[in-house]
């Protein structure tokens, strides 16, 4: 039994179904492995009292996290897991205030082919488990020891591209009985993927869960230079797909802009991004370019950076400059590989 890709509502089936055990028992077990990463059960009350089932469900319990091959610090923690297959994903714990916030991947590789991205210069390999991408909050959790209470899919590959299985992974991920983390704690960020923003929104829970978009640019032909999605998503079907988005009350689209010098970082790509935004309720995150191995662009310098917040801020638009975290240790966005 694969444990970190079952929701509690599959364990619970598979509990009564197997041994014929109740909720509760089903829900002391589930609690006590994704909140202390405890396979033996031993310190579990109810467990110790049924000592036929906690000794059957121990040997049938398969907890597949991979291997942590390297950890790399500078002022984010980035750390490479190693699969079943050999294959490898990379995974960033970022610091906050009060809490951390980790990145996580969902492919290995990425087939959107962004030219100022790292991941997907090799392609795509495949995509990641449910089991796979939960595995990344137990081990940023319970394996490294961090308090986790934000989760970004912005790390390696394309979540709408696995639809499926991050869906799943954000039911358990959201579980009071299992990681404990709310939706409105879990951003998912695409490429532009309409057809994928289109079913995100039509799960029950859809207002709950943030939304970004990696836009990156303030017309098409800039865009598609870019992000070779633009071709069969253009910006006027993703801006009129983001206006259906379904939002909390005082929630936004949030809208990523990687500014790369001499390519999309003037005044008039400024005016012209205002300008496309303004049918959504929207909040831009706009992150200066983190070059890359071998990379083709440039980090404009401060002065225009400054220069393209200035209009957005006198433009009245909520924007927040990222700040560049992880570059030396290729951590930063863009950067995973």
């Amino acid at each position: 039994m694969k444990i970190l890709e079952q929701t509690f509502d599959d364990f619970k089936s598979l509990i009564k179904e197997y041994y014929k055990k109740d909720r509760f028992l089903a829900a002391s077990a589930y609690r006590e492995i994704f909140k202390n990463g405890n396979l033996n059960f031993r310190s579990v009350k109810d467990m110790n009292r049924n000592p036929d089932f906690m000794k059957s469900l121990t040997a049938d319990l398969r907890l597949n996290i991979g291997d942590i091959e390297q950890k790399n610090s500078e002022d984010v923690l980035k750390f490479v897991t190693k699969l079943s297959d050999g294959l490898k994903i990379e995974s960033v714990i970022i610091p906050m205030f009060t809490h951390n916030t980790l990145c996580i991947s969902s492919q290995v590789g990425c087939r959107m082919g962004c030219k100022f991205c790292e991941t997907g210069k090799d392609g795509l390999k495949r995509n990641l488990s449910v089991e796979e991408i939960t595995a990344q909050i137990y081990n940023a959790r319970i394996t490294l020891g961090y308090d986790i209470r934000n989760i970004v899919y912005m790390g390696m590959g394309e979540p709408l591209d696995n639809f499926k299985n991050v869906i799943k992974s954000l039911e358990i991920i959201s579980d009071p009985r299992g990681f404990d983390i709310p939706l409105t704690k879990v951003t998912l960020s695409t490429s532009g993927r309409v057809d994928g923003i289109n079913k995100l929104s039509e799960q029950k829970w859809a207002e709950k869960i943030n939304l970004a978009v990696s836009l990156n640019a303030s017309n098409d032909s800039i865009r598609s230079k870019l992000m070779p999605v633009n071709d069969k998503y253009s910006m006027g079907k993703l801006i009129e797909e983001l206006n259906k988005f379904p939002l909390r009350t005082k929630g936004s689209i949030f809208v990523e802009y990687v500014l790369i010098k001499d390519v999309n970082d003037s005044i008039d790509d400024a005016r012209r991004l205002v300008e496309y935004l303004k049918p959504i309720k929207n909040q831009i995150n706009l992150i200066p370019y983190n070059p890359g191995k071998d990379s083709l662009y440039r980090t404009p310098d401060e002065r225009t950076v400054e220069q393209f917040r200035k209009v957005l801020i006198d433009s009245e638009v909520f924007v927040r400059r990222r700040a560049t975290r992880g570059r030396m240790a290729m951590a930063a966005c863009g950067q995973l590989s």
